[in-house]
């Protein structure tokens, strides 16, 4: 197992099929220690999550709550270090997103995906890297997207938001690795979740035809790209970068 041992927290996990839970699934299976943040209530379905990752051995830390407040963000890093004895990993994955031209996004909606997409990525930041610097090791993985590197349309917010993701986890990157900590992004093409599933028609036919590999990817196939970045030796070189399992969307 590459992270036994290792406390990772992942914001955005849901009992839905989506990379939050297919994130904690990869972690939970490489023997790390799970701290999950879940916005919605915990109902019969998550709390069938929480016991399957444990079944696998692992110890599961439940946070649940808007993770773009601050008391939650706390509150998340705070538990993974009180529960499970640090904070060795964080995974930024919440996130929400709509379809809109810019004339038709209301400063309500606006705020709304810069606040969960962009802001919840400040303030765990914020919160964990103390820990981590204190221990002189940590690994910050923050999802971006191929929308945040080459733009979208109906997707301005979205986009805006992704792409201050990167210039933030940069930022970081420069900052933070004189104490052992890397920062890094993934920026997926577009996955067949959930979410996707609700996505209109019509982009989805108009992106399927931009795409290198005609297909959308899977979760498994996004979640090894995680493992490597949050593993020793690995990902130890990594830090500053934006890699992209994006099914040739994007091509740096």
């Amino acid at each position: 197992m590459k992270l036994a041992g290792r406390n990772v927290a992942i914001t955005g996990v849901g009992p839905e099929t989506g990379l939050g839970r297919g994130f904690a699934e990869a972690f939970a299976a490489e023997g790390a220690n799970l701290s999950i943040n879940h916005l919605g209530p915990v109902d019969d379905a998550m709390a069938e999550l929480v016991a399957r990752l444990e079944s696998t051995g692992v110890r599961v830390a439940l946070t649940r709550g808007d993770i773009s407040t601050e008391e939650v963000a706390r509150e998340l890093v705070e538990r993974t270090v009180a529960e499970l004895g640090s904070i060795d990993v964080l995974l930024n994955n919440a996130y929400v997103t709509d379809q809109h031209l810019v004339q038709d996004i209301t400063p309500e909606t606006w705020d709304r995906v810069l606040a969960v997409n962009l802001r919840s990525v400040y303030l765990t930041c914020h919160f964990a890297v103390p820990h981590m610097i204190a221990a002189g090791f940590g690994r910050i993985i923050n999802m971006a997207s191929q929308i945040g590197q080459k733009g979208g349309v109906e997707h301005s917010h979205y986009a805006a938001s992704k792409a201050g993701i990167i210039g933030f986890t940069k930022s970081i990157a420069l900052e933070l690795g004189q104490h052992g900590i890397t920062a890094n992004c993934i920026a997926p093409g577009p996955i067949q979740t959930a979410v996707m599933a609700t996505v209109n028609p019509a982009w989805r036919e108009r992106k399927l035809a931009e795409l290198a590999l005609p297909r959308f990817g899977q979760v498994d196939e996004v979640t090894p790209t995680a493992i490597l970045l949050a593993s020793e030796p690995d990902g130890n070189i990594y830090t500053g970068q934006t890699l992209g399992p994006n099914s040739g969307d994007v091509m740096p």
